[in-house]
């Protein structure tokens, strides 16, 4: 019997409805159509993606989420275009905190660092200092080896 999945839909129509994986790695990638293709990703896997939709007179939607697909036996919240679920770790909507949550992610890549393996703990705060529009704290070498050690303890 093979581990249950998260799968998640992605739809690409240039200029209308535009959604990315923008970082995580699915262990199956599934092209359905010309405009959408369904990943799947592992119990415990991180990923992060973007929905960007607009119709004639500009941006209708931007937002951002990271997620940790759950396990079998773990409750799970119901997310857009995630099936069947996922713990949320950020949700983020508006372009310019999209864009600052993006720019997070940027700053974690340009340390040599996989987004989808760094402490689940920095995507809440991310989420919540962006949320009451504070400053964000950066993610660190030395923080990160804190979160690898941490999770030696506590599996």
């Amino acid at each position: 019997m093979t581990a249950p999945r998260a799968q998640l839909e992605l739809t690409w129509i240039e200029k209308r409805v535009e959604q990315w994986l923008r970082f995580g790695h699915p262990v199956e990638d599934r092209i359905l159509d010309r405009r959408r293709r369904l990943m799947s990703f592992t119990p415990g896997s991180v990923f992060g993606f973007v929905r960007w939709m607009a119709n004639d007179y500009g941006t209708v939607v931007s937002c951002v989420d990271v997620v940790r697909v759950v396990g079998p036996d773990e409750p799970c919240q119901t997310i857009p275009f995630v099936r069947p679920g996922a713990e949320s770790l950020l949700h983020i909507g508006g372009w310019p905190k999209v864009k600052r949550v993006l720019e997070t992610i940027d700053a974690v890549e340009a340390m040599t660092l996989d987004p989808a393996a760094i402490s689940l703990d920095y995507w809440r705060q991310v989420g919540a200092r962006i949320s009451a529009g504070q400053p964000i704290s950066p993610y660190t070498r030395e923080r990160h080896l804190a979160w690898l050690m941490r999770r030696k303890l506590v599996p």
